[in-house]
């Protein structure tokens, strides 16, 4: 019987908004929650090396003046520091292999920042070469994610929200619960 109980020896880093991690340590698992955000996991198997981002908009026009700090929580950034972060450590950009999460339209009525994200992250890794084997994009349901970079299996566990937000003009109404969800294992 499978359980979600860490191993003893296992090594559990959480990834926020803005974040990325690269690893090779067999014990690491790589964890996020996602709603219209995305994480990209890519990891070259041959190197036993792989990692995972967290990004919270597609990215910006290069035209336009960011606040400090403001280009982590950016796509185009986070998908190159992940990248370079592979390679630095020995990778090979082309064994890298990709699983894409999130992009949920969390919010109805508003911009689908979710759909926007996931978009991006497709059109990125087809610009670099990097082949997409994998994952779970958009929907209406947040996700956790789990993800082990050394041999590249992910785990995504639906979030059943306790409500959904509609904006049917300027008020918010709660929605209906979604249905119960369950998880799913890629290998």
């Amino acid at each position: 019987m499978a359980t979600n109980l860490p191993l003893p020896d296992e090594r559990c880093l959480n990834i926020v908004q803005g974040e990325y991690q690269v690893d090779g340590d067999p014990r690491t698992k790589l964890t996020t929650i996602l709603g219209s955000c995305v994480a990209a996991c890519l990891w070259d198997p041959l190197a036993g090396l792989g990692g995972m981002n967290h990004f919270l908009l597609p990215g910006v026009d290069s035209r336009q003046v960011e606040p400090s700090g403001a280009a982590v929580r950016q796509g185009v950034h986070a998908m190159e520091l992940l990248v370079n972060g592979l390679l630095q450590k020995g990778a090979d950009r082309r064994r890298l292999q990709a699983k894409l999460f999130g992009g949920a339209r969390m919010i109805k009525g508003l911009t689908d920042i979710g759909d926007l994200n996931a978009a991006f992250a497709e059109r990125f890794l087809r610009a670099e070469g990097i082949a997409i084997v994998g994952g779970s994009l958009r929907g209406t349901q947040g996700r956790r994610i789990q993800f082990w970079p050394v041999s590249g299996r992910a785990r995504q566990v639906l979030i059943g929200l306790e409500q959904t937000m509609q904006r049917p003009g300027r008020d918010f109404a709660v929605a209906k619960p979604p249905t119960p969800c369950g998880s799913l294992e890629l290998f």
